[in-house]
């Protein structure tokens, strides 16, 4: 079996394992892992038909006490009440701060359920059990934690670092192809801050084939970021290449597009308006566009940047009167530029609009 461990030495460190089957075995490698107390699974309501059972067995048959509480899958649940739903089921099931939290599914339970465990009685562990690309790749390793507000994106949240992470890469054989291919933009967005071999894995043909590996790398180069800038004040930061975008385009959109459809689209806005604007330090935009269509992703939107701009001046990257954007100068080598919040609309124009 092909099975991965990528330690992340923050705080007291954890780590996160991946592979085939892990899912079956995940009562023994929590147990390994935080030793005996009671579980509570939090899942959303398409993941519970498919995973909650054989978690919830193998999770017993370790011999935990187990709870579970299912919510509405969707972005448009990922709000406060919510999680002053599963933070009341919390109670109800009277868990200690000597219990856990596993959170079970994709992005969106996976930061309400480190929410919760961050928020109940001060703070509990959990375990990150991500069952889509995008999770593995992205939001299941690092601690943040959040949910929405009526204002934008992730507004509200905390760094809550979970005890283990555990990717059954089997679960993504029940993926849709558009949901696949969410997770595979924040693994070319990895490829772009980190990794010319990685991006050009996505130019073949072989993804499938690759995968464990191909979340192996991703985690390993999260891992490293985040040892050096857990809280988000410097390093930290290039992780949101193509979120500004991307982000704004979620809240135009009523968070109906995916998360990694919107960040596809800030990776190719963000690339064109480098070389429009003369920060790239050789052509990327051609070659950013043509891998995120082949990996079936779109590069236009049907907003406009003066909208996305007014959209995007929630965002939490903007600090005062400034917003710090991640600039590719060429695949594999990022930067952090400051620019003014009015010089946005002008990036997003460079960006979005037909190429001169």
């Amino acid at each position: 079996m092909d099975q991965r461990v990528i330690p992340v030495r923050v705080r007291e460190g954890y780590s996160v394992v991946i592979g085939n089957g892990l899912l079956h075995e995940s009562g023994r490698l929590i147990r390994d892992a935080i030793g005996t107390c009671r579980i509570a699974i939090v899942t959303d309501s398409n993941v519970a038909k498919l995973y909650l059972s054989p978690l919830n067995e193998s999770l017993t048959g370790a011999g935990y006490d187990v709870c579970s509480y299912v919510f509405s899958a969707g972005e448009q649940n990922k709000r406060m009440h919510t999680l002053a739903d599963i933070l009341e089921f919390f109670a109800g099931q009277r868990l200690t701060r000597k219990d856990c939290v596993v959170a079970l599914g994709g992005g969106v339970t996976g930061d309400m359920a480190g929410f919760a465990a961050g928020c109940y009685l001060r703070g509990v562990r959990y375990v990150q059990v991500p069952t889509t690309l995008l999770a593995a790749v992205d939001s299941s390793v690092g601690g943040k934690t959040a949910v929405d507000l009526t204002a934008g994106k992730n507004l509200a949240g905390l760094f809550h670092q979970p005890s283990l992470v555990l990717c059954d890469t089997d679960c993504f054989n029940t993926l849709s192809p558009d949901e696949f291919a969410n997770g595979a933009a924040e693994a070319i967005k990895t490829g772009i801050l980190d990794d010319e071999s990685l991006f050009s894995l996505f130019e073949t043909d072989h993804v499938n084939l690759q995968i464990n590996d191909i979340v192996s790398r991703c985690v390993a180069f999260k891992a490293r970021v985040v040892e050096q800038d857990e809280t988000e004040t410097g390093l930290r930061k290039t992780l949101n290449l193509g979120h500004t975008v991307g982000h704004a385009i979620e809240k135009c959109s009523g968070f109906t597009l995916p998360h990694g459809h919107a960040v596809a689209v800030g990776l190719a806005a963000i690339a064109q308006a480098a070389e429009q604007l003369g920060w790239a330090t050789e052509p990327i935009s051609a070659r950013i566009k043509s891998v995120l269509v082949k990996n079936g992703l779109p590069v236009t939107t049907e907003f406009s940047p003066d909208a996305l701009a007014n959209a995007a001046l929630s965002d939490k990257k903007r600090a005062g009167d400034s917003i710090t954007l991640v600039v590719p100068q060429k695949i594999g080598d990022c930067v952090l530029k400051e620019l003014p919040v009015e010089q946005l609309e002008q990036v997003f124009r460079a960006g979005l609009e037909d190429e001169r």
